[in-house]
């Protein structure tokens, strides 16, 4: 990457001569190989000249260490809660004994399992439910203790030092300020989500909420500072971390080359005919993201084919799902594909949709990836009517919103664009376009966040 393609697009260009070379760890808790925020981080410091390693999770999958492209180094390590566990051998013979068992059990019937893969169940009532709901919410704050615990035992031996330790997510940061110790080493605390009110942690039980709170405050308290995605969730976090206002640094992509004819991925690799207009999805497979929405609203969108492209834990369930709805030939799967790729394949698209579901504070108030890299690809986005795009959609143009808990309402939005007049739909594009080449750009938020990692250590990035 060029000095010129990341040079700060608002205030003087920052002078590559002042920079001094410094060591960044950035600590993830996954494996990192579709991690778009990561990777624009790393890369953007290694063309700058420092020392970048990322350090996560081995998944099995991708290889224990290698060398981004652009240059910097990941590691990888196995990290497994059991080991975190006083005689950690025996208790590992006790788990495999008994997946041993359940691999060979009858089946659960049909019934569906959570993201844990556990099987769900309503919740009970009286004395008898709420002594399930407080087992399963102690059962899940320890997980999340031993694995936080494993991470940290298997990523210190591996660990380069650094003059910032860049912590991703609320597992990510204890790991981070643990191999920090007491060495005179920043740490910044990205907090990309309302952890708990997200997901899993949105549905714990009120004593389990309330102490992965308190330790999340502490974690945010020892940081050297508090980094966000958006102003709405630094509000909240300024609040209940009880921090100075967090550094917003918005998960913007870097402006992105205009091509007269974008390619036609999608429909070379699915075959469609070339009248057929593609709706994307991409990202996390995961509940509440509107997918099932989407996949329900398809049958009254003649004329185009659905692709969900991503990785989660709805991806064994998708099949399924999408053989049972009558515009099954129009519903298709794709693997994640990394972040350095994606936008080529973004601009295939003729729209992005991000139904994302109002169930959480988290959801209401998200500004996600997906819609600044529907942007600077030029691709029209559907979005949910909820306050955190709501406001970004209407304001720069760039698509139509919708009531996401509606296929109805999903289903008109999106053929309001692929049935428009092609001046129309090319007007649409064109607004994303600019608003992501003025505003809405990662250059941009290369600017700030480099400020700040200057002022944390001293010396300029």
């Amino acid at each position: 990457m060029t000095e010129a393609a990341i040079a700060p697009v608002a205030g003087a260009p920052i002078d590559a001569r002042a920079v001094v070379p410094q060591r960044l760890v950035i600590v993830l808790p996954t494996s990192g190989e579709f991690d778009s925020r990561t990777y624009r981080i790393a890369s953007a410091c290694v063309a700058r000249g420092h020392d970048v390693t990322v350090l996560a999770r081995a998944d099995g999958m991708a290889s224990s260490e290698d060398r981004h492209p652009s240059g910097y180094r990941i590691v990888r390590a196995p990290v497994d809660p059991v080991d975190a566990l006083p005689l950690s051998g025996l208790w590992r013979r006790v788990r495999d004994r008994r997946r041993a068992r359940r691999r060979g059990s009858p089946s659960t019937g049909g019934r569906p399992t959570s993201a844990e893969g556990t099987v769900s169940s309503p919740a009970g009532r009286g004395l008898l439910g709420r002594v399930r709901g407080a087992g399963r919410g102690a059962w899940r704050v320890a997980a999340i203790a031993l694995t936080v615990r494993a991470q940290i035992a298997a990523t210190r031996p591996v660990d380069p030092g650094a003059d910032l330790y860049h912590g991703m997510a609320y597992m990510g940061i204890p790991v981070a300020l643990a191999l920090r110790g007491g060495r005179p080493a920043a740490v910044v605390y990205d907090a990309r989500d309302i952890y708990l009110e997200a997901r899993n942690l949105a549905r714990l039980p009120g004593p389990a909420r309330w102490l992965v709170g308190w330790v999340e405050r502490r974690w945010a308290t020892e940081a050297s500072r508090v980094v966000t995605v958006n102003r709405a969730y630094a509000e909240v976090m300024a609040e209940r971390f009880r921090v100075p206002m967090p550094l917003i640094v918005m998960n913007c992509s870097y402006r992105q080359a205009r091509s007269a004819a974008p390619e036609r991925r999608f429909h070379e690799r699915l075959g469609l005919d070339a009248n057929r207009r593609v709706v994307l999805y991409h990202g996390g497979l995961f509940p509440e993201r509107g997918i099932e929405q989407l996949i329900a609203a398809m049958p009254e969108i003649p004329g185009a084919d659905l692709v969900l492209m991503g990785y989660g834990v709805l991806g064994a369930a998708l099949p399924a799902l999408i053989a049972a709805s009558p515009a099954a030939d129009c519903i298709h799967l794709l693997p994640a594909v990394p972040p350095d790729e994606l936008h080529d394949w973004v601009a295939a698209a003729d729209v992005v949709a991000m139904p994302i579901q109002p169930s959480t504070l988290n959801h209401r108030l998200t500004t996600p990836n997906k819609l600044f890299e529907a942007m600077a690809s030029g691709v029209p986005v559907v979005a949910s009517d909820l306050p955190g795009m709501a406001t970004i959609v209407t304001e720069t143009g760039c698509g139509v919103l919708c009531d996401p808990t509606d296929p109805a309402s999903i289903a008109a939005a999106i053929r309001s664009i692929v049935e428009a007049p092609a001046a129309d739909r090319e007007a649409m594009a064109e607004r994303a376009r600019r608003a992501a080449d003025d505003t809405y750009n990662w250059e941009a938020q290369l600017d700030v966040l480099l400020a700040e990692y200057g002022r944390l250590t001293g010396r300029p990035w």
